[in-house]
């Protein structure tokens, strides 16, 4: 079975974003008959959601960039990723999973098929996490392409693993806000040691995954806090994703347009949905160079 690019959600976008604006992060699935799950998966999904679907719901929503990243469901097997990007690959860009010991020539060839960065999993549920020393010696090899450490992990991460990350020789990407809890406030400590990783100008954050940090549920009003702050005082080292299809969910599957909606309440002027939509991630993700 495929997922469809936007369930029943239907009705006109009363936001307009601006042009060249990019979804960074998203995911593929399959389809696991051309491009099979991993043997040892932390999860596998229950519905294929192929390039196909992706398309159709970034064109609809009008997002014209993307950011495909690989997800654990397919391991270090990035095929379905790069195949995304190679039917795009003026305006679709790919992160990797790849296993800290990876061949230089293959993060060259990865780089050569429009990949920008390796993401690293630290949460409990995605299964064994890499060495931090190894991580930070692949970035050192990384660094010369212009790629970056993606990193999602629990809260505590970004305390425990805090001095590490400040040693990375590329810039790193918090995914999700950190994964707080919405419900603690935004003095929580693990907020707070986030936005002290923030002041590091290496550091970036995707203001992604709202509905996975509320206890509130849509719009997410006690989310939103958080992202908004974060696009206030570190607009330059923001991006936006919507995470379809929103594996390992726990609550009600996001509606896709609201999600877009909410970017006006998280980005309140249009400078700052420019910043966040096009001119971050045209920078990060080196948008515009050859893949």
């Amino acid at each position: 079975m495929t997922l469809c690019p936007a369930g029943s959600q239907t009705g006109a976008m009363t936001t307009l974003l601006p042009p060249g604006a990019c979804n960074a992060h998203c995911h593929v699935f399959g389809p696991g008959d051309r491009f099979p799950y991993a043997p040892d998966a932390s999860f596998v999904p229950k519905e294929d959601a192929p390039k196909e679907a992706l398309f159709a719901l970034n064109d609809s929503l009008g997002l014209e960039r993307c950011v495909v990243v690989q997800s654990a469901c397919h391991g270090f097997d990035n095929r379905a990723a790069e195949d995304a990007v190679a039917a795009r690959p003026d305006s679709y860009r790919g992160i990797a999973l790849l296993p800290a010991d990876v061949a230089d020539a293959e993060l060259k060839r990865l780089h050569a098929a429009g990949f920008r960065g390796v993401r690293f999993n630290f949460m409990g549920h995605l299964g064994r996490r890499a060495p931090m020393e190894d991580v930070l010696a692949l970035a050192a090899r990384m660094a010369p392409l212009g790629w970056h450490l993606q990193i999602h992990g629990d809260p505590s991460l970004l305390t425990d693993l805090a001095p590490a990350l400040r040693r990375s020789p590329t810039p790193v990407v918090i995914d999700h806000i950190g994964r707080i809890d919405a419900a603690l406030g935004l003095d929580q400590p693990d907020f707070r040691a986030l936005l002290a990783l923030m002041e590091d100008p290496r550091f970036w954050v995707k203001v992604s995954g709202m509905d996975r940090i509320t206890r509130l549920g849509p719009p997410y009003a006690d989310a939103q806090p958080f992202a908004r702050k974060l696009v206030a005082e570190f607009g330059d080292r923001v991006v936006w994703g919507n995470d379809w299809p929103h594996p390992n969910h726990a609550g009600p599957v996001p509606d896709e347009r609201q999600l877009v909606e909410l970017i006006a309440e998280i980005a309140p002027t249009s400078a700052a949905r420019e910043a966040l939509l096009v001119r971050n991630p045209h920078r990060l993700y080196q948008f515009g160079e050859a893949a």
